[in-house]
């Protein structure tokens, strides 16, 4: 790299405004004889509005900057503090910084000048800046940008669209350069269109900032799935420092029983409360059955009226028996799934419907078991949260102290 300076100096011109057309002078207007009905005003759609009006943000910010091609000292190159990534993958960088040392530098950095420090904060490259570093380069070529000052959110906004979707970007970071698109101003749709993401996952990510740092710590280190914390993220910190010991301990099976834990949690504080108090998980919660798998009575089932206690008898009774023919189902299939294959299609040729016909009817049944087995694992936490959670008056509370 040569330690000489090469500026080209470019300035972006302003636009003239194009002459209006005058109107023809033959064009005569007519009164109609009734009134007629109003036209419909066309109107660009809202994402043809987004993208114009970051377009113009964007030619608004290239009107009063100037851009030169400099080779810098990559001492006076300073880290941007507004970088949306913050984690950045030692093994890659050590490749990067391997290749750049043998074949130097492929593409130039980004950076802005600070008049009053004299030195460049980078806008796009840190991942090339820090290779340089670990390769022992001392200096970069880079297109500096003059007339940007720090937290212009039209540069911030090309930076994360940069970063974002990156393997080596977390998605906290992604969470918390969203959220910083948003106070800068924009909408979660203008921030989906300048990102190339959709606005549910804008959203999604933003939602995330709503845990706990422990739990946001887990998810950057990978100990907790994001899918998960997304349901986490939507009960209380108290009750999300007690989820996440129960996942360290591994107390779900799967993440989906984890998920419906937490969406009972949720309506649990929800239900709460509405009736004026709040709900905390136990630390320790007690698991709604007995080893034996005897389901314990949730906790206020000895709270209810006569008349409903006879009701949830004989719905109990009712159910157990009609679940407990699904015995011979499981028989049934059992039988079909030990029968070879050519003999099925020899016995089954001659019936209405064939092979085909009872294909389809398993296959109905199979959806039908997946929708129950949901929502039994929704029961099963909806019995786990009631019978470890503790109800908590306010009024109470405050009268203890």
């Amino acid at each position: 790299m040569t330690a000489t300076t090469t500026e080209a100096s470019t300035a972006t011109p302003a636009k003239k405004a194009e002459p209006k057309k005058a109107a023809p002078k033959n064009a005569a207007t007519k009164a109609p004889a009734r009134k007629a009905p109003a036209k419909k005003v066309v109107t660009p759609t809202k994402v043809a509005k987004r993208r114009e009006t970051i377009a113009e943000q964007t030619e608004a910010t290239a009107a009063h900057v100037r851009t030169s091609l400099k080779t810098i000292p990559v001492d006076r190159i300073d880290a941007d503090p507004d970088q949306p990534r913050k984690h950045f993958d030692p093994a890659k960088l050590s490749e990067l910084a391997g290749s750049m040392k043998l074949i130097g530098q492929q593409q130039p950095v980004s950076v802005r000048y600070n008049p009053g420090t004299k030195r460049y904060t980078l806008i796009m490259g840190e991942r090339r800046w820090r290779a340089a570093k670990i390769a022992g380069l001392t200096e970069l070529d880079a297109v500096v940008q003059h007339g940007i000052k720090q937290g212009d959110r039209t540069i911030r906004m090309r930076a994360v669209a940069e970063n974002v979707g990156r393997a080596d970007m977390t998605a906290m970071e992604e969470a918390g350069a969203f959220q910083q698109l948003i106070d800068d101003g924009y909408t979660i749709d203008e921030v989906a269109e300048g990102t190339g993401k959709s606005a549910a996952y804008i959203g999604w990510r933003i939602d995330l900032l709503k845990l706990a740092e422990p739990l946001q710590d887990a998810v950057n280190k990978g100990h907790l799935p994001i899918g998960v914390s997304w349901y986490v993220a939507n009960i209380s910190h108290e009750n999300q420092m007690r989820f996440l010991a129960k996942w360290t301990r591994g107390d779900f099976s799967t993440k989906r029983d984890a998920e419906a834990f937490a969406q009972a949690v949720r309506s649990e504080e929800d239900r709460r409360t509405s009736q004026g108090s709040f709900f905390v998980l136990s630390d320790e919660a007690t698991a709604a059955a007995t080893p034996g798998g005897e389901q314990q009575l949730l906790p206020g089932a000895h709270d209810v009226t006569d008349e409903e206690r006879e009701r949830i008898t004989a719905d109990r009774i009712r159910l157990t028996k009609r679940i407990d023919k699904l015995s011979t189902a499981g028989e049934i299939l059992s039988e079909l799934v030990a029968a070879d294959p050519e003999e099925l299609a020899l016995l089954l040729a001659g019936v209405g419907g064939g092979v085909v016909g009872y294909r389809t009817r398993i296959e109905h049944l199979r959806d039908l078991t997946t929708k129950a087995i949901k929502n039994l694992r929704d029961a099963q936490a909806v019995a786990a949260v009631r019978a470890g959670g503790i109800e908590i008056n306010p009024q109470a509370a405050a009268d203890a102290a």
